[in-house]
């Protein structure tokens, strides 16, 4: 078993996401970008995949210490940090807003344009970008050859 699997079990066990583990990672003063935490969850074959070493393992592990038990001088409970980590999931997970293809899109239409979104065999909406207003008018140049 490496080390990026230990840490993907721990990452889906306690539901933490990239942000968290990076906050989670500064609490020992190591710090490492989200980008660089994603490489560590792809797979092995992906080509941006990265092997995580020793050391950051070692300091996510001493970090999770102190995120889930607290310090010395501010012991928190291990189970409330952990229900309320879960409470925010779910909350996160109900404030989703789902995607629906059938459902007219109800984005407000442009105040340049008066055309309505249009449909393409009712299933996807289509609403045209926001046009600017012209500023200038069209611009002719006359050089080269002219057309009889």
């Amino acid at each position: 078993m490496t080390n990026n699997d230990i840490f993907k079990k721990l990452r889906v066990a306690l539901q933490l996401r990239d942000d968290q583990i990076v906050e989670i990672l500064e609490l020992v003063d190591f710090r490492i970008s989200k980008g660089e935490i994603g490489n560590f969850f792809r797979n092995e074959d992906h080509p941006k995949y990265m092997e995580c070493g020793d050391q950051v393992l070692r300091n996510f592990l001493n970090a999770l210490i102190i995120f889930l038990r607290g310090t010395k001088e501010a012991p928190k409970n291990p189970m409330e940090v952990l229900n309320l980590n879960k409470e925010n999931v779910q909350a996160n997970l109900k404030n989703k807003p789902k995607a629906d293809n059938n459902e007219i899109s109800k984005k407000p239409t442009n105040s340049f344009s008066k055309e309505k979104p249009k449909t393409f065999s009712g299933k996807k909406t289509f609403t045209p970008k926001e046009t600017k207003p012209k500023v200038f008018e069209p611009v002719r140049f006359k050089n080269g050859k002219k057309k009889d």
